[in-house]
């Protein structure tokens, strides 16, 4: 059955909804033997359809903490009392420092991330502002996550360079409203097609490891696909104390591993891409993640990092004869 769709998708098919769901139980009972099988034709999709590409991404927490909405997994809600550190919207100083020093050591893109349910109108003209000097300085492809926007202001930033809108759907849609009761999935639905309607491409992936099933990561890996995401973060959770969800039990490798390539059987030509999380993993293991299907990475320093991080992935990407891409985009 594996390498029978494998085929399939290499040839330019698509597995259906019920073939996701036989392949997770085939994979389940056939146990290791399985799931070794099923990471080497994820691997072969991955080559076939996406050669060695590998797309890295950057990003700045340009607005931290004091968030209202109520996700259980998040150190910046306001509903749960961590140690995060919370503080009002950054100058244009550090972003333009951080994207240029990004850019020259080889990362593709750099995105403003910021807390709340969405940016306010002021904080958009001023995020604009920082968008038009990053450009005046560096190359570097502009993202945003900033929030359920509405088509107005997306198109402020776009007209201010940003190309690419960040908003993730988190989870299954049959799982979602246990996670977070102050915004749907179909509200972060009306702001990725805003984004599509200003010119914007999107990225929309999730977090693992938040008490879903198995099957119910099949299940976000084929709404990810129904809504056209071809930029696709996998978080794994951190558990973050205070939160509802700071004691949940970590997943095994082998759920990380079985997730990326289910993730590559029903989205074969998105960038599957490393992001919060992957530090639990060892460089072996990352490796490994790496041969079974992620082409893509949030990678770079923060602001108060020394440059090991960058330095590192970029020679990983280059040691698994993998190259940084620039010139590719994926479909919006």
């Amino acid at each position: 059955m594996i390498d029978f769709l494998a085929s399939r998708i290499i040839e330019g098919g698509l597995i259906s909804e019920s073939e996701a769901y036989a392949l997770l139980d085939y994979v389940e009972q056939g146990k290791e033997a399985a799931r070794e099988r099923l990471y080497e034709a994820s691997h072969r999709i991955t080559r076939s359809l996406n050669g060695v590409r590998f797309d890295t991404c950057s990003i700045i927490n340009c607005k931290s903490g004091n968030c209202p909405e109520d996700c259980k997994w998040c150190a910046q809600s306001a509903h749960y009392s961590t140690q995060a550190e919370a503080y009002a919207l950054l100058s244009d100083e550090p972003s333009v420092k951080l994207a240029r020093y990004n850019r020259q050591n080889g990362i593709s893109r750099f995105s403003l991330v910021g807390s709340g349910r969405k940016a306010s109108n002021r904080e958009i003209e001023h995020l604009s502002a920082t968008y038009k000097a990053i450009a005046q300085v560096t190359d570097i492809k502009c993202c945003a996550s900033l929030g359920l926007l509405n088509e107005e202001q997306l198109s402020k930033l776009y007209l201010a360079g940003v190309k690419t809108y960040h908003c993730n759907m988190e989870t299954a849609p049959s799982f979602f409203r246990q996670l977070c009761t102050t915004h749907t999935q179909q509200d972060k639905l009306a702001t990725i097609e805003a984004a599509r309607r200003v010119g914007m491409q999107i990225c929309s992936g999730g977090i693992i490891g938040m008490g879903e099933t198995a099957r119910q990561r099949i299940e976000l890996a084929l709404y990810l696909r129904s809504i056209g995401s071809l930029s696709i973060p996998i978080n794994i959770l951190q558990p973050i104390p205070g939160t509802p969800l700071g004691s949940a039990p970590p997943l095994s490798v082998d759920e990380i591993f079985c997730t990326i390539a289910y993730f590559r059987f029903v989205n074969p030509t998105a960038y599957l891409r490393f992001s919060g999380g992957r530090k639990r993993l060892s460089d072996e293991e990352q490796r490994k993640a790496i041969y079974i299907g992620i082409n893509a990475a949030i990678t770079g320093d923060m602001l108060t990092t020394d440059g090991e991080q960058v330095a590192h992935d970029m020679a990983m990407i280059e040691q698994m004869g993998l190259h940084n891409e620039w010139e590719y985009e994926w479909n919006k």
